[in-house]
């Protein structure tokens, strides 16, 4: 300590001194090796009128300094004042022992010379006198002196002042009476750290460190060395400091018992430095995606250029609030934070505990703007609840360069799983599909496509025709639709002179196109079923056509009656036409010749009923009943369709019978024909 305070006042001491007098005169405590500059002299110049003009001081004071000293031990004591530039001329005065500031009192000094013409520019007091030198003085302990230096040639240049001899100087501080005044060694302060540049500091708080347990001393503070040698403009209290700036501090002995002790005017100086340790961050943004405008995101704090210089040893904590900043609640997971636009702050401090504090702004990239779309595409005609979409055409936003991915359901668009490949030719039911859209920034939203299936748009009024095979008709599609195609090459809404067989039209309502089929059937031609014949009335039964029939044994004369008399024997055509009145349908038909009685008694005369002139029908049989409609004989072509008046082989009773006769005609249709009638049989014994 004693080291560093020496070599500050040797430093310090030849720049800043206000000049001094003798009442102010600056104390030498110890024996200390001492810098200075005098530049000009005090309020109080010496008195050169009462200087006799033998002494050395005689024209007075120039650049000059006062100082006084007291004797700690008893010997000798000497000193030399060595001119920095030897060519000035530094004259001394010693006043003493005990001298006061008096006129009187200054008048004559014990020792007094000048460097004059020395060529080293040194003077003093020395152990053996010479021209420029006076001899030293034998001292005693407790003795006061005050020593006066001028330059005589006012130069600005400065001395250094160093003492010898046996004698000690009294001080305070660190010599071979520290066990008295300064048991423990002062401490100066390290360079402090400052987080700010400048900051408040308060260098009372410096003191008890610096003073290390010493009874009896104080230390002041000053802004500059010149305050500190001077005494003045102390600093009290906090100021604001900066570490380019150094600041000074004066250690002062009080004497506990004489306010007025030499010691209490004793000083020992030091240096307070700060070191900037403070260091600044950046505020930052971020932007992420609003991913689906959910209202959040999810941010990676730590990637925020805060610290864009890469200062190093940062330890950084991140706050969602102030609050949380000031109540230590950091964000657990500052990579992977979820939050909607804010401001959250990130504190960092450095090995020194220093720290700072930046705002990060947690911002969204502009929104996707989506509107929900609506695909309608024609049905396939395979399938016609089916149609073939292209999902990619769905316009669903402005914004421009975007990417699309198509799913089936929100759940899986949300989650990014089973995409829609192709999209282009997506075959599906009316139905929504989704669309997840990405911008440049990778962001996305999702919206909802409407897909409408047009389903096939069919002619009301075009419908099946059934017509006579022999006929023509027209086909209409009837008015409504953009276009008409027909199988026939035409394309007006209906087609003329349309023949039976099958026929289809394309018909175009919007963009899409319906094939309607249409067929125009050939009526279905009534059947003569069955024949009734009774004597020479016929009974005709017609099944199948369109009722109602219409009958005819003529083909030109048409009743709606099926029962025609008085037809002649042998080959009759009857004729049959439906409600169609296509050309007819007819059957030929034979009516027997009747036989009435039989009378079989052997003379070969109406002896049997003989049927076999129509052995040519087919399933030809003849049947006898008795009146109570009791089958009795039947005959086909093994008996030869005839009957000899016997059941059984035994003769009948005499009675009138009855009988038909059975066949199916040989046409197109198998026209069952009967032929009913009676008979008298008369056995005669």
């Amino acid at each position: 300590m004693k080291k560093l305070l020496l070599f500050f006042i040797l430093i310090s001491s030849q720049l800043m001194y206000s000049q001094s007098d003798c009442i102010n005169a600056i104390p030498i405590c110890g024996n200390l090796n001492i810098n200075y500059t005098p530049f000009g002299h005090g309020n109080q110049e010496l008195p050169t009128t009462n200087v006799p003009q033998s002494l050395c001081l005689k024209s007075g004071e120039h650049y000059s300094v006062w100082y006084k000293f007291k004797i700690a031990t008893s010997g000798t004591l000497n000193f030399v004042i060595d001119a920095n530039v030897n060519s000035d001329d530094y004259d001394f005065a010693v006043y003493g022992p005990n001298p006061s500031c008096t006129a009187a009192s200054l008048l004559t000094p014990i020792r007094c010379n000048y460097a004059g013409a020395s060529p080293t520019g040194n003077t003093g007091l020395s152990a053996t006198t010479g021209t420029y030198f006076e001899a030293e003085l034998n001292v005693i302990a407790g003795e006061e002196y005050i020593l006066l230096v001028d330059n005589f040639v006012s130069s600005a240049n400065g001395f250094s002042l160093s003492f010898g001899g046996t004698a000690t100087l009294l001080t305070p501080f660190d010599n071979q009476f520290a066990h008295q005044y300064q048991p423990n060694p002062f401490i100066a302060p390290l360079p402090i750290k400052i987080c700010e540049n400048p900051t408040l500091y308060n260098f009372n708080t410096l003191s008890p460190g610096i003073i290390n347990g010493n009874p009896n001393f104080v230390v002041k503070y000053y802004l500059n060395s010149s305050n500190a040698l001077d005494d003045i403009n102390a600093i009290n209290g906090p100021i604001m400091v900066n570490a380019n700036n150094t600041y000074f501090y004066a250690i002062t002995y009080i004497d506990p018992v004489n306010p007025t002790s030499f010691l209490n005017l004793c000083r020992e100086f030091g240096t307070v430095n700060f070191i900037d340790r403070s260091f600044k961050l950046n505020n930052a943004t971020l932007t992420e995606c609003n991913n689906n405008n959910v209202g959040t995101a999810t941010y990676n704090l730590t990637a925020a250029a805060i610290n864009p210089t890469s200062i190093p040893n940062l330890t950084i904590k991140y706050y969602a609030s102030m609050a949380d900043l000031n109540n230590n609640i950091p964000i657990a997971n500052p990579g992977n934070y979820v939050s909607a636009e804010k401001t959250v702050y990130a504190k960092a401090s450095n090995q020194y505990d220093c720290t700072y504090t930046a705002q990060i702004q947690l911002k969204f990239y502009p929104t996707i703007i989506l509107t929900p779309a609506k695909l309608e595409s024609c049905f396939i005609e395979t399938d016609v609840t089916r149609a073939k979409f292209d999902l990619t055409s769905a316009v669903v936003t402005s914004m421009s360069p975007v990417t699309k991915k198509f799913y089936r359901t929100l759940a899986d668009a949300t989650s990014g799983v089973n995409e829609i490949l192709p999209a282009n030719e997506y075959i599906t039911t009316s139905t929504d599909v989704y669309v997840r859209v990405f911008d440049a920034n990778g962001c996305w939203a999702i919206t909802k496509i409407t897909l409408v299936v047009l389903p096939p748009v069919k002619s009301a009024i075009l419908k099946d025709k059934t017509i006579c095979i022999e006929d023509r008709t027209t086909l209409d599609a009837g008015p409504g639709f953009l276009s008409y195609e027909w199988s026939t090459g035409a394309t007006t809404a209906s087609i003329s002179g349309v023949a039976v067989g099958a026929y289809w039209v394309k018909l175009q309502t919007g963009k899409c196109y319906t094939t309607q089929y249409v067929n125009v059937y050939p009526s279905n031609q009534p059947v003569i079923s069955t024949l009734d014949i009774t004597n020479n009335n016929i009974t005709i039964t017609a099944n199948g056509g369109v009722p109602a029939y219409q009958y005819s044994i003529d083909g030109i004369n048409w009743q709606t009656s099926n029962v025609f008399s008085g037809l002649p024997r042998g080959e009759n055509t009857v004729y049959v036409k439906d409600s169609y009145d296509c050309d007819p349908v007819s059957v030929t038909v034979t009516v027997p010749n009747l036989v009435n009685a039989i009378t079989p008694n052997g003379d070969n005369v109406n002896d049997m009923v003989d049927y076999s002139a129509l052995a040519y029908k087919k399933d030809l049989v003849f049947t006898v009943y008795n009146r109570y409609g009791n089958k009795i004989y039947v005959s086909d072509k093994i008996r030869n369709y005839k009957w000899d008046g016997t059941s059984g082989g035994k003769k009948i009773e005499t009675g009138t019978y009855w009988y038909t006769i059975t066949w199916t005609e040989n046409d197109k249709n198998a026209t069952q024909t009967k032929y009913s009638g009676w008979i008298l049989v008369k056995n005669r014994e």
